[in-house]
């Protein structure tokens, strides 16, 4: 079964990280998360991917290729303008003539397929549609179904008094070819708001089953800040590079601890990394390979890209440093997003 890979946003909530990065390429404990995502993926027996790209698709076309590194295949259906998710979809027509999945990419979750693809086999409809329940479903557009799993309608952010469920769309969805036929081609189309709600009014089917396990949208740096919190305190049980130096601490290879550096865990550590004299380090900071810690550094509650650069001194909290950031001796940043030395901005 091929899948095909939502991967063309502009992750504006996310800027200026995503300014020349596509927000499924941003790392989650180390690794750009479309890897995680791939990787689960291989691992249930998917060996066929298509990636709707756009916003800086040649990144994504240089990190895997045609995906043989990965044990996998990788083709692309670059998207001419902005097509949303129900266009991008019709935009990667020509690669699928059977029943596929797609992901919207930038939502962290690494689902069960078996039990979804059962379920979708024994209703006979043209779409399931992978849910996930949430204690507060006002913000989102929640489903209503019936005994059968079908769903009837979407409420789009309702009072909690006229939420039908706390069920709300995971962004998995498994489709029939029969679906092309319901998106216009050459514009943009939400799945969500005009593709589902036709197919619902036509009876062809559209049905959804709760996907289980960790789900959250990492589109703001607080929600993407609080997976890597997830995953240093174990509720979401992404696989950790390196080893434990001491409890709660992961390490990768070839790092170097500079005389009296302090370790208050949870922290992850990636490969490469120097971090210099009496060095604070933690709790809840990820330091991605080959980053330069200076000394006397504080650095805590703090995601830190490869290739980023700390200088003698500074203290880090609450903040996001992206690829190659460089941050000068003595410096206070808290609450910042940097993605060079030039940028600044309140998170």
């Amino acid at each position: 079964m091929k899948v095909l890979l939502l991967a063309g946003g502009l992750g504006t909530r996310l800027r200026p990280l995503t300014e020349n990065l596509p927000k499924p390429m941003a790392p989650i404990a180390n690794r750009p998360w479309l890897e995680h995502l791939i990787t689960h993926l291989r691992e249930q027996g998917v060996d066929h991917f298509v990636m709707a790209a756009r916003h800086c698709s040649d990144v994504i076309r240089r990190h895997f290729g045609d995906g043989r590194r990965w044990g996998v295949k990788i083709e692309y259906a670059v998207e001419p303008f902005p097509m949303g998710t129900a266009g991008a979809i019709k935009n990667a027509e020509r690669f699928f003539d059977d029943c596929f999945l797609v992901f919207n990419a930038d939502i962290v979750h690494l689902p069960e397929l078996i039990p979804l693809l059962e379920f979708h086999r024994q209703h006979g409809g043209v779409a399931t549609i992978a849910l996930t329940e949430v204690d507060d479903p006002t913000s989102y557009g929640v489903v209503e179904q019936d005994d059968t799993g079908r769903i009837l309608r979407f409420v789009e952010k309702p009072r909690p008094e006229e939420a039908p469920s706390n069920r709300i769309n995971a962004g998995l969805y498994i489709l029939e070819p029969d679906v092309f036929r319901y998106i216009p081609a050459q514009r943009e189309v939400s799945i969500e708001r005009e593709t589902f709600p036709r197919l619902i009014q036509d009876s062809a089917g559209v049905y959804g089953m709760v996907s289980r396990g960790y789900w959250r949208d990492m589109g703001t740096p607080s929600r993407y800040r609080q997976v890597h919190w997830d995953v240093l305190d174990r509720r979401f049980p992404l696989p950790m590079q390196g080893r434990q130096v001491q409890p709660g601490v992961w390490a990768g290879e070839d790092v170097e601890f500079g005389k009296g550096v302090l370790f208050v865990p949870p922290v992850l550590i990636g490969n490469k990394v120097k971090i210099g004299d009496q060095a604070v380090i933690g709790p809840y900071a990820v330091i991605g390979d080959n980053c330069r810690i200076g000394a006397r550094v504080h650095c805590s509650n703090s995601i830190l890209w490869d290739r980023s650069v700390v200088r003698d001194g500074s203290r880090l909290s609450n903040s996001i440093f992206g690829y190659r950031t460089v941050a000068p001796a003595g410096e206070v940043f808290k609450n910042s997003i940097i993605n060079d030395p030039g940028e600044v901005m309140q998170a």
